[in-house]
């Protein structure tokens, strides 16, 4: 029986990790073959598409799938989606070209920010961030473009500053390798009320070098990216998945820098159990449930 795993846009994060998906957990045990299948709305796309049974498993962004089983805009009615395993936190981080004097959270106000299509999840992110932070998206004056133009815009300075997403991305390697560029900092207190008032965001640190214009650590908020499944998945192939996820987190990493930070997420389970692992209200699929304590990850 072929996996079909939906990700998002061509040069995508989520595309790349499902195919390090596909390529890697064959290895451990959870037989293919995989299709690897690229979805332009990402996480919304996903959903909607496991609820049609086009897809057996999706790559989301933790801020969508609440919304989705809830059948919350844009979502046309309640999909029962399920957990399968936690993929990443992504940091969610504003760039400006390095000398611009855009080097804050706060200096965005008025600036031309490219956010990412209409009505994608990037555009949900900044909107969410603004409004935790005390603005409506009128603060700023946003760009509706995808990473790859938003990244042209900013080279050439038709746009003042990016919300990118998490990297390794080849579209943010090859503007940082081309553009000098600075990564926007907040303040301890604005992390902290993005925390407090946004229950998918998760503290990230981007470690000096990751990207030329990383000169030191940089504390961001990251959304924790998820694979799900529908309530009707098969429990078998649910429980195998998973399972190859748990032993195969370290060759994950090494096939794709996405996953890094992998195997420490899984084994914050046994402390942070739902909070986790059924985020959003979103519970576990029964086989994932079965393979989480078969490993002594869950009671």
């Amino acid at each position: 029986m072929t996996i079909r795993i939906g990700t998002a846009e061509p040069r995508s994060t989520f595309l790349a990790q499902g195919n390090a998906l596909a390529a890697v957990l064959p290895r451990h045990g959870a037989r293919g073959p995989y299709e690897v299948l690229e979805s332009p709305a990402a996480s919304i796309d996903n959903a909607d598409r496991l609820d049609r049974g086009e897809i057996d498993l999706g790559f989301m962004a933790a801020n969508w799938i609440g919304r989705a089983r809830r059948g919350e805009k844009p979502f046309a009615g309640p999909i029962d989606l399920r957990m399968v395993a936690p993929m990443n936190v992504g940091p969610l981080f504003f760039i400006a070209r390095a000398g611009s004097g855009i080097t804050s959270f706060d200096d965005l106000a008025g600036k031309r920010v490219a956010t990412g299509p209409a009505g994608s999840g990037m555009t949900q992110h900044a909107h969410t961030i603004l409004a935790a932070l005390g603005h409506d998206i009128d603060w700023i004056k946003p760009a509706y473009l995808s990473f790859a133009d938003g990244a042209k815009a900013l080279a050439s300075g038709e746009i003042d500053a990016q919300l990118q997403c998490p990297i390794p991305n080849v579209v943010m390697s090859g503007l940082d390798a081309a553009v000098p560029l600075c990564v926007l900092r907040y303040t301890d207190a604005e992390l902290a009320t993005l925390q407090a008032k946004v229950s998918f965001y998760r503290r990230a640190t981007m470690r000096k070098g990751a990207l030329r214009a990383l000169t030191e650590d940089a504390a961001q908020p990251g959304v924790l990216n998820v694979l799900v499944c529908h309530a009707r998945a098969d429990t078998g192939k649910v429980a195998e998945v998973t399972a190859a996820i748990l032993s195969a987190a370290a060759d994950l990493a090494r096939a794709e820098g996405l996953f890094n930070g992998l195997a420490d997420l899984l084994a914050s389970a046994r402390t942070e159990g739902a909070r986790l692992l059924e985020p959003d209200g979103v519970f576990l699929h029964e086989g994932a449930r079965r393979a989480y304590a078969t490993a002594g990850l869950w009671d």
